[in-house]
């Protein structure tokens, strides 16, 4: 699945951890991003790794894991 920039995106399952997108990458409890919470993808990393923009900070999501939503989203 092609994703670009700007795309609203969801998590399509849960994650065991979220890893954050700063220079030096931390790793935060899964909690701080929800299911059914919208993000935005900032940046396309190597790997299939997404730089997403959610409400609690910007975090590297696999690609597999997120899904592409309707732009009424």
């Amino acid at each position: 699945m092609k994703f670009q920039v700007g795309e609203k995106v969801a998590l399509q399952v849960p994650l065991p951890y979220l890893k954050t997108s700063d220079s030096v990458s931390i790793l935060r409890p899964p909690d701080l991003v929800s299911l059914d919470e919208v993000g935005i993808i900032i940046g396309i990393r190597p790997n299939d790794l997404l730089e997403v923009k959610f409400r609690r900070g910007n975090f590297l999501i696999p690609s597999e894991r997120l899904k592409i939503l309707g732009k009424d989203s």
